[in-house]
């Protein structure tokens, strides 16, 4: 029992990390949340 719990926490913690870790980018957005992709070329929002 106690080693299921810390292999759910420790996925729990694992995805809360990566999840964070890919959310984050550097550069501004514009009023609509959007910006100029200046490496790969073009416009995306978020």
């Amino acid at each position: 029992m106690k080693r299921t719990v810390a292999a759910l926490l420790l996925t729990l913690f694992s995805i809360l990390a990566i999840a964070e870790v890919a959310n984050a980018h550097s550069g501004g957005t514009d009023a609509k949340g959007c910006h100029h992709d200046r490496k790969r070329g073009g416009y995306h929002c978020h």
